[in-house]
């Protein structure tokens, strides 16, 4: 028979134990964390103790430390003083030694002598107060070091504390060592007593649980006689609910023949796409399988056709989401209608489709069905009041000469969808070896253009910019050259265009506008005054949000005159952001100088051309080239030569090369020239050293 009394009290004083220890870690952990938050707090008052009254002697340690102040040295003197000074503020405080960090994690002072110059880049607790996050560790020492002498078995609170400096930026870090030997000794007693309070009061509980048990067993027993009784009375009601549930047996089966269709309804949406109904990619994937495996068996072949709307987030950013997604279903709906040739269609996410052609007898058949397809978008698509027209790239792989498993087909189609989409909008193209390696020459490329900042590879070279008139120096142009040790000199054509994909053209960018801000003073030093720099900016670059502060603090940080600073961008950035005009007005309002580069070869309209706020406009070299030679090309320059004049801006021909071409364009107005006529573009000693030397 069970015996109630004796589980009870086994189960109830082995809960009881782990109950009262529960509580008592609980208790500890909320005393250590009371004591924490206590002395984390107070060390940042003492921080800013320490700030408000050592500010000059700190933003100087800082300074040198980093290098700010030309590479001066703080004097042995000066940190005595502040070591003395922070003595003095430590006295009869619990703070036994204080440590200061620059923001490169080098220890720039320290109560310890000792510990000046050692770095604490990695450590977790600097790298969270760098990022503006005070972080505190108590810890326990045998023995610490103190500016008093030695103490030891001691409790410690170490925190690390930003420094800020002007414009609220973080300048440097704190970091401060707190005794609290005496908190952890009070919490230790509070915590013995509360532990034999508790287990006092559990000790008392347990007796009175144990003497109700006991009662309580009696009343079991009392009553399983009637429970005996009462099981007949059971018996006969279990025969009347059996008959009932043979009523209701009937609904159960109703209930599952429900529950079968939203099984079948499951298995759809795990198949398909729930937007345009099309089978989806893990259902592309399981068929492609089977129809590799057939067409082994069969000695055939078959087609993947990776299919990307061309400009498709256009619609969703001008039109919106719900009408970008009514264009998916129609043109899934529209290819498959309008497509024999396709044997399974499904879309793959976004705007990529992706389709599977078997029993493929030659190139010709595919090349049909990617005719078909982009046939499929001649007609324009009808949304309510929108008329869209809408393109396809496609990109084509064959098995089983383009790859042996599912996810090589795919990847080489998806390749190939790239290589057409770059020759220009509703073309296919076949998939071919040599894109998978140009792909890895551009992984490899990029992972060395990634390291060439770092590593010094990227130099700036200078191309004179003149005054047609007299052939005065009038400005330069700073141009970005990369001498990798293991490519050799990569040219720009080949690095711009991959910085600029990458997103690596924001950090370049950034590097070429402070180099040629401190060439420029650097020149302006030894005598060489060169009026002006120009500088491209890329559209990634002002579509920053901090674009404007950013050059506004290069500015600052290099001492550059902003009118010696000129802002190239082209056509292609004016459309691609809506609010440039604001974000031009915001950048001339600093004092630098705009210039629309290769004006002529965007698709500005010459209203929104007069809204901008530029001053000069430089002519394509693509039109240069022509003098002489194209009439075209010469009615072009003149157009913009009296366009130019029209609105007051100032003109620059850029890739002049012969004397001709400089005698056409001095003869129609133009302002200055820049091109190989004049000079190449070379080191900046180079450049100083000859331009200089001239009257």
């Amino acid at each position: 028979m069970f015996n109630l009394s004796r589980y009870f009290s086994t189960l109830s004083f082995v809960l009881i134990v782990l109950a009262a220890g529960g509580l008592g870690l609980l208790y500890r952990e909320l005393s250590l964390h009371q004591i924490s938050e206590l002395a984390e707090s107070r060390n940042v008052a003492m921080a800013q103790v320490f700030e408000n009254a050592l500010r000059q002697p700190l933003e100087r340690l800082i300074s040198v430390s980093i290098g700010r102040d030309g590479g001066e040295m703080l004097r042995s003197g000066e940190v005595e003083t502040l070591r003395e000074n922070s003595q003095i503020l430590m006295r009869d405080t619990a703070v036994i030694k204080v440590n200061i960090y620059n923001r490169l994690g080098l220890t720039v002072f320290s109560t310890d002598a000792r510990q000046v110059g050692e770095s604490r880049l990695e450590n977790p607790g600097f790298r969270s107060a760098i990022n503006g996050v005070v972080l505190s560790e108590l810890v326990h020492r045998n023995t610490a070091d103190t500016m008093e002498g030695s103490v030891s078995d001691v409790d410690l609170l170490s925190s690390y504390i930003p420094i800020y400096g002007e414009g609220h930026m973080i300048e440097g870090v704190f970091e401060l060592y707190q005794d609290v030997s005496p908190f952890m000794a009070q919490s230790r007693r509070s915590l013995w007593w509360v532990m034999a309070g508790v287990l006092s009061v559990c000790a008392a509980l347990y007796l009175m649980q144990y003497l109700v048990v006991r009662r309580a067993q009696r009343i079991l027993k009392e009553q399983e006689g009637r429970i005996k009784s009462a099981r007949d009375t059971l018996e006969i009601q279990v025969d009347a609910r059996t008959a009932e549930l043979k009523r209701a047996n009937s609904q159960l089966e109703e209930e599952v023949g429900v529950r079968r269709q939203a099984e079948s309804k499951l298995n759809y949406l795990a198949y398909h796409d729930p937007l345009t109904g099309l089978a989806n990619r893990r259902c592309f994937i399981e068929r492609l399988e089977e129809s590799m495996q057939e067409a082994v068996r069969s000695e055939q072949r078959l087609a993947v056709l990776f299919i990307d709307l061309d400009q498709f987030k256009q619609v969703n950013d001008s039109l919106g989401h719900g009408v970008g997604d009514e264009l998916l279903v129609a043109v899934a709906s529209r290819l498959s209608e309008h497509v024999r040739l396709i044997d399974m269609l499904a879309r793959l996410g976004g705007d990529e489709f992706i389709c599977l052609m078997e029993g493929v007898r030659n190139e010709e058949d595919v090349a049909l069905l990617a005719q078909e397809i982009n046939a499929a978008f001649a007609a324009a698509f009808l949304l309510g009041e929108h008329e869209l027209f809408l393109s396809a790239s496609i990109g084509i792989c064959l098995y089983p000469g383009d790859g042996d498993n599912v996810l090589e087909l795919m990847r080489n189609a998806d390749t190939a969808m790239y290589r057409a989409k770059g020759q220009g909008r509703g073309l296919f193209h076949f998939y071919t070896p040599e894109m998978t390696r140009d792909a890895r020459e551009r992984i490899r490329l990029e992972n060395l253009l990634r390291g060439a900042l770092d590593n010094d590879e990227i130099s700036l070279h200078f191309q004179p910019q003149v005054d047609a008139a007299d052939g005065r120096l009038v400005g330069a142009e700073a141009l970005a050259r990369w001498d990798s040790p293991r490519l050799g000199s990569v040219s720009p054509v080949r690095f711009i265009p991959l910085a600029e994909d990458s997103g690596m053209i924001i950090a370049l960018g950034s590097w070429v506008l402070r180099e040629s801000c401190r060439q420029i003073v650097q020149w302006q030093a030894a005598g060489f005054d060169l009026p002006q720099v120009s500088v491209n900016i890329s559209v990634k670059q002002l579509e920053r949000p901090g674009f404007v502060n950013d050059l506004a603090a290069i500015i600052a940080e290099t001492g550059v005159t902003p009118a010696c600073l000129k802002l190239e961008i082209t056509e292609s950035v004016v459309l691609a952001m809506a609010d440039a005009c604001a974000l031009l007005e915001r950048v001339r309002a600093l004092g630098v100088t705009l210039a629309l580069d290769d004006f002529g070869t965007g698709y500005s309209s010459l209203s929104y051309l007069k809204l901008l706020p530029v001053d000069q406009l430089k002519i394509d070299r693509s039109f240069i080239i022509g003098i002489g030679s194209n009439s075209g090309d010469e009615a072009i320059i003149e157009t913009v030569m009296a366009l130019a004049r029209s609105l007051g801006f100032e003109v620059l021909a850029e890739g002049v090369e012969t004397v001709g071409q400089a005698e056409f364009l001095s003869g129609h107005g133009c302002h200055q020239f820049q091109g190989f006529l004049y000079g190449k573009a070379v080191a900046a000693d180079e450049f100083q050293a000859t331009w200089q030397a001239r009257p």
